[in-house]
């Protein structure tokens, strides 16, 4: 009777600790701030007229509220309430929990470089950085016989075909205005690459609208059924840069409702329902000590190295908003990436240690 107590005890042990996600989905909006994502509406800068767009009224009226947690559920209303209730939420600097980015340029490339490869390579310093050299998690997952051909990145901006070594890496990455569906498109890629192409271009051809790419990323999701899918939009940043704080918003509200668009499909589809992690997070910060720094980041720019980082799935428990005091760093997404399909990312490179926090049950 005790050994069939024992072994029923190892049983059980096993199953509660086997791996329960099978796909996992990373975005990122490129450059949104945590004080935005914890805080809500800043009044300093939407009460600005350099930056509100001459429109404060639209601004107050759609996001802001006398109470940061409405205001901050107003801009990212699935963040902060299906996130919040089933995953986790890091970030938040005036409960102490921080999160930085580790090289030291607080920009694009390096920043993604360090999402992705895990390891700060501080020749990687420009935004106009060669195919990169550091072997990324999505093309180590890509070469683990489970995943192989089952991996896709599609980001806005053009820098990720060099960002991700698309040439190397051995898996497609579909950036700014690249056509998808290759030499034998389906009618739907026929119609978003014609609808891309023929679209207006505020950022001229280094960068496509966010809508294309998530409708492009949202087609591969559900015709590919890809294990392993990369987004990564950029109008927050675009925003941003050009001073525009209601538009920045609203980039980032639409981001939320597209994430919630993709978890809508996920838990309805048999092969992504309850099998399936997200992970949201940002290459950069913003300024902020100095408000009319929030347009802009780079070294020189204190703040800038500030941002937040959340998940949601099998692997993750649910712990809300963390608010309790701690140091993580972007470097660390990588190896929890990797961690949380059930492998360890390992390559020539140094490569930083998960977050153990986010894995902890």
């Amino acid at each position: 009777m005790k050994k069939l107590i024992l072994l029923l005890f190892v049983f059980t042990s096993f199953f509660a600790n086997a791996q329960k996600t099978e796909n996992i989905i990373i975005i990122t909006t490129d450059g949104f701030r945590w004080q935005e994502i914890f805080k809500g509406v800043d009044s300093a800068i939407a009460n600005d007229k350099k930056f509100n767009q001459g429109d404060s009224t639209y601004i107050y009226k759609k996001y802001s509220s006398s109470d940061f947690k409405e205001s901050r559920k107003k801009i990212m209303p699935f963040l902060w309430s299906e996130i919040v209730t089933k995953g986790q939420i890091y970030g938040n600097r005036d409960l102490g929990n921080k999160v930085d980015v580790s090289n030291p340029y607080w920009f694009s490339y390096p920043g993604y470089s360090e999402i992705m490869t895990g390891n700060v390579d501080v020749a990687v310093n420009s935004n106009s950085y060669k195919a990169n050299p550091n072997v990324n998690v999505l093309e180590f997952l890509n070469q683990q016989s489970k995943l192989k051909g089952k991996v896709a990145a599609f980001g806005a901006w053009d820098a990720f075909d060099r960002i991700l070594n698309e040439e190397r890496s051995g898996f497609p990455v579909i950036s700014a205005f690249d056509n998808v569906g290759g030499n034998k498109p389906t009618d739907t890629q026929k119609l978003l690459n014609e609808i891309r192409n023929n679209s207006f271009k505020p950022f001229h051809e280094d960068e496509c609208l966010d809508v294309f790419t998530h409708y492009e990323a949202l087609n591969e999701l559900k015709t590919k059924k890809p294990k392993v899918l990369y987004i990564a939009y950029g109008e927050t940043d675009e925003w941003a840069h050009a001073g525009h704080y209601r538009s920045y918003l609203d980039a980032a509200n639409q981001v939320d409702k597209w994430i919630k668009e993709i978890w809508d499909f996920v838990q309805n589809d048999p092969q992504y329902k309850n099998k399936t992690t997200l992970i949201i997070t940002v290459d950069h910060g913003r300024g902020d000590k100095t408000k009319a720094q929030w347009t802009d980041h780079g070294a020189d720019v204190p703040g800038a190295s500030q941002i937040w980082f959340a998940a949601m799935g099998p692997e993750i428990s649910a712990k809300g908003e963390v608010k309790t005091e701690s140091q993580l760093y972007q470097k660390q997404v990588a190896q929890t990436i990797a961690k949380i399909m059930g492998y360890t990312f390992t390559t020539s490179h140094p490569v930083a240690d998960e977050i153990s926090e986010v894995l902890k049950k």
